[in-house]
């Protein structure tokens, strides 16, 4: 059993739109975890990393001060600490080390339906209600605009119709909250997914390994998502022709076909989604027999 100073410790959000798919990203890199019932530490059986689950809002300051090694957070959150931690420290703060392919939403200014929107200036003079205060004072500065935030911790879409605020500025997915009250979403200041962030403090040669081999499964994974086998067979002369309809293809691999000289068979990853319509195009070119399959694991 690793010790404890040798043991990643990554936080995750601890329930939420991330939550699920934090955990099943860890468990396609390879780990296994217990987790006893009502606990909040889920601890890896054959890799040395253990999930702590905590609130969302307090990951990036648990990776900044260095009490986890990493954590998966989205990018509004880290935005909004970022801002916070530059404002009150000169310290370093956590690295971004990569985006993942989940967790999109975006922060956008929501207007009362009926009032118009003309642009930035439409912000000048009004109450905004926001639980991103650092992010929209930001933003106003950055615009040369006079407008007074009110911070909301929850359920910010109200506030117009409280009398609190003239508009929000909130995390919109769908956009079906807002227009559930009356509000039309006006424009976007933030664009947000779920992100890794590792702290910035030096960490023993052990550890440094270990989070190494986790980015690289963490990107495999990712490439594997979209990825497509595709096997076909194709006439020799429609070769170029089929590599150049193959999405986001490399060179694929060509097998001779027994007792055929006219045709071979095709193999390639496309990195890339194979559609319906990618199929169709193939077959007028000539393609046949062709089989499309997930691809579960990748390294490059």
């Amino acid at each position: 059993m690793d010790s404890n100073e040798t043991r990643i410790k990554i936080a995750v959000q601890k329930s939420g739109r991330l939550t699920d798919h934090s955990m099943d990203l860890l468990v396609r890199c390879g780990l296994r975890y217990s987790r006893g019932r009502d606990q909040l530490i889920c601890y890896g059986e054959n890799m040395p990393i253990d999930v702590l689950l905590v609130r969302d809002d307090d990951i990036p300051g648990l990776v900044q001060e260095d009490v986890c090694d990493l954590g998966i957070v989205g990018g509004n959150i880290i935005e909004e600490s970022r801002l916070n931690i530059e404002e009150t420290s000169k310290t370093e703060i956590f690295k971004k080390l990569v985006s993942l392919d989940y967790g999109h939403c975006r922060l956008s200014f929501g207007i009362p339906d009926g009032d118009d929107f003309l642009g930035s200036e439409s912000l000048e003079g009004k109450r905004i209600a926001t639980s991103y205060p650092a992010i929209v004072k930001a933003y106003l500065k950055e615009n040369e605009i006079n407008a007074s935030v009110i911070q909301f911790s929850g359920a910010v879409e109200i506030a117009p119709s409280l009398g609190r605020a003239d508009i929000i500025c909130d995390l919109v997915s769908s956009g079906a909250t807002m227009k559930a009250h009356n509000l039309y979403e006006a424009k976007t200041i933030l664009e947000s997914t779920a992100t890794l962030i590792q702290t910035p403090s030096i960490l023993v040669d052990s550890k440094t390994d270990w989070i190494n081999r986790l980015l690289q499964r963490i990107k495999g994974v990712l490439q594997a998502k979209e990825s497509k086998y595709i096997m076909l067979h194709a006439p020799r002369d429609a070769l170029q022709e089929i590599r150049r309809l193959l999405p986001g293809s490399e060179a694929p691999t060509i097998i001779p076909l027994e007792g055929r000289q006219d045709k071979v068979a095709v193999h390639a990853v496309c990195r890339e989604n194979v559609f319906w319509g990618t199929l169709e195009d193939l077959k007028d070119a000539g393609a046949s027999s062709m089989l499309v399959l997930p691809v579960e694991k990748m390294l490059a």
